[in-house]
């Protein structure tokens, strides 16, 4: 049976984004994908707390498009989750709407992975700066997936641009047919990083 996956985008000048767009354009028409790009169905950034939560409900696989800002995500990502992941629905008494639903980030970074690294430029690797990601999932319920990273944006060429969009599209068919990554459990690992190749 189908995974129905939503793909939350987050990208606050996605025309401008020749690699986030490339992504995009690789799964629109996939089948049980449903993309939901944040900043195009919320130019004043309000937020319909009630349709967001519909939409999750509706999906049993989530995941967070969005490029790396500030090491952390989108300001309207932000917004999603302070507005969405409620108290009493997401998490706490009675809170376990989003339990057992996987969350996957899809993430790039113009820093190449070697940049990403204890004690090099940006002193931690990407698993460690997705923490309070991974802690919310954990907080929900939710399986916290090994992401699906396009790093070093800015050196891909045309043809490598191409062949990374048809891998996402490969990986998120994968979503759809429950072929999921590994779980990440981040919490009491000393040397914080994901697996290769992803």
């Amino acid at each position: 049976m189908a995974q129905r996956v939503l793909i939350l985008f987050s990208h606050p000048y996605a025309e401008a984004s020749r690699v986030n767009r490339a992504l995009l354009n690789a799964v629109l028409d996939l089948p049980d994908v449903t993309v939901h790009d944040l900043y195009q169905h919320y130019p004043e950034q309000m937020i319909d707390v009630e349709h967001e939560q519909a939409l999750v409900a509706e999906h049993d696989v989530l995941v967070f498009q969005h490029p790396l800002f500030w090491y952390s995500c989108p300001a309207l990502m932000k917004s999603w989750l302070d507005t969405v992941l409620t108290f009493g629905w997401a998490y706490g008494d009675d809170g376990d709407a989003l339990r057992g639903k996987p969350w996957v980030h899809a993430i790039t970074s113009g820093g190449a992975a070697n940049v990403y690294q204890r004690m090099a430029y940006n002193q931690f690797s990407i698993a460690e700066l997705l923490r309070p990601f991974e802690q919310t999932a954990t907080l929900c319920g939710m399986p916290y997936l090994q992401p699906f990273l396009t790093q070093d944006v800015n050196q891909l060429d045309e043809i490598a641009l191409q062949k990374r969009a048809a891998q996402y599209a490969a990986w998120v068919q994968a979503l759809v047919d429950g072929d999921l990554p590994p779980v990440v459990h981040t919490a009491h690992a000393p040397q914080v990083d994901f697996l290769e190749g992803a």
